[in-house]
């Protein structure tokens, strides 16, 4: 059973992934939360803490979700309504996340089965995503419904796709399928997200953009640790957690638990901790998650929201800190997964 001693015990991880449970319809989509909207990315998250919480036949159906709402080009819409589309768009860090998620179903369940249905899923949503990959190495954000690509590419949206690329690139080695191109798409992304910083639309005041890079993999090693520390400042409320954007005084359990990843990544456990404990006030009396918190009001932000993958974040940060399931090294030991390629100079290149 997960549970982080001195902060949350294996009822109350369980009771987290439980809470997520009621906001799943019955075609299996997750919402964020009742009567709002869902989204796939966000929707594999909170299926991945399913998992975690023992709630395997509810993690199935929201897999299945996805198999029958990928389009057949392989991509998913932006965000779906109970009942419909809300935002047509396409999303290539949505759309390739679905690679993650079936890999770690996998690492807990073992299930053989399962990873075969997903294959074609998964292969066809990464194949749909490299085709937004540039010359440079870096994949654009997204398409308009009519298809036509966004003109930009995501500093954060690049690296959550390094990692699933690597994900995908785990599934189809178990499954014997050879994606060598897969493999290449993943060093060059890499090699733009360590080196070419001007390829990505600036974002610099939110901090998805400070840590993404170690979470995804792309930048660990001492890199890595000089990456957070220059940013902890900025995005680090002490004793309160991580901050979704620097100008703002408001902290979000999300943004903090995938910090908490981000600091495990390069070893650095004791500020992990420290702010996986912090943000322990947003939670609810049932073991659901407020979404943020506003200081020094004290007032959670937005309104009184409860998010599904704010729970899902706690979930996963709790597996990662006790190392406790098969897959608590899925977001924090890149070393487990598929080598990435190093298509840069090894002497002058400190990623790792």
């Amino acid at each position: 059973m997960i549970e982080v001693p001195g902060i949350l015990t294996g009822a109350e991880v369980r009771a987290t992934a439980e809470s997520i449970i009621s906001d799943q319809e019955p075609n299996g989509m997750i919402l964020w939360f009742p009567g709002g909207h869902a989204d796939p990315w966000n929707h594999i998250e909170a299926a991945m803490a399913l998992d975690l919480g023992g709630f395997h036949t509810e993690a199935e159906r929201a897999y299945q979700w996805l198999v029958d709402s990928q389009r057949p080009d392989g991509s998913w819409h932006h965000y779906y309504l109970a009942d419909g589309i809300e935002d047509p768009k396409y999303d290539a860090n949505v759309i390739a996340y679905v690679a993650a998620g079936a890999w770690h179903h996998f690492l807990l369940t073992g299930d053989e089965g399962f990873l075969e249905t997903m294959w074609p899923v998964v292969d066809r949503a990464i194949e749909w995503v490299l085709e937004l990959q540039t010359p440079r190495g870096e994949i654009l954000w997204a398409r308009h419904p009519d298809g036509t690509p966004w003109p930009f590419a995501l500093l954060t949206g690049s690296s959550s796709i390094c990692h699933s690329l690597r994900c995908a690139v785990a599934i189809a080695e178990h499954l014997g399928h050879e994606r060598p191109d897969w493999e290449l798409s993943a060093a060059r992304l890499s090699h733009v997200i360590r080196h070419v910083p001007e390829a990505f639309e600036a974002k610099d005041r939110w901090a998805m953009d400070w840590y993404y890079p170690v979470l995804g993999g792309a930048v660990l090693g001492d890199a890595g640790r000089d990456r957070l520390r220059q940013g902890w400042d900025t995005f680090v409320m002490d004793g309160k957690g991580t901050r979704c954007v620097s100008s703002n005084p408001w902290t979000t359990a999300a943004e903090t638990c995938e910090c908490v990843m981000a600091h495990l990544a390069v070893g650095e456990d004791t500020k992990a901790r420290d702010l996986f404990d912090w943000i322990q006030v947003l939670r609810d009396d049932d073991g659901a998650y407020f979404t943020g918190i506003v200081y020094p009001e004290l007032q959670h932000f937005p309104g009184n929201e409860r998010s599904t993958y704010t729970a899902a974040s706690v979930v996963l940060a709790a597996d990662a800190l006790s190392q406790t399931s098969p897959a608590w090294h899925l977001f924090v030991d890149h070393a487990m997964l598929p080598e990435l390629v190093d298509t840069s100079d090894p002497v002058n290149d400190p990623a790792e």
